[in-house]
């Protein structure tokens, strides 16, 4: 698995997430047919795995998680729906 920073390929949404959100970063990436947006807030972190065909699988998120917060899947608590899954990662200050 890699993750692929496209974040270039998304002006709008970034736009959007910065100005109406709390979000101070915001990057993202594909990996495979998944779509990962991590975003970094003052009091969390937050990645959204989205796909256009299928639900995401525990392996994809596992990688990401890794990759980009060095947190282990089972340290997390996963929120998913059809085809999305979430995960939000609280910072201390």
């Amino acid at each position: 698995m890699r993750l692929i920073d496209i974040t270039n390929s998304y002006p709008h949404l970034v736009t959007q997430q910065l100005a109406h959100t709390d979000a101070t970063f915001i990057k993202v990436f594909s990996l495979g047919n998944v779509t990962v947006i991590f975003t970094k807030a003052p009091t969390h972190n937050e990645l959204l795995f989205t796909s256009d065909s299928r639900n995401i699988k525990d392996a994809e998120i596992a990688f990401a998680l890794e990759k980009l917060c060095g947190v282990a899947f089972k340290d997390v608590t996963v929120i998913r729906g059809d085809k999305l899954a979430e995960v939000t990662l609280t910072t201390s200050n």
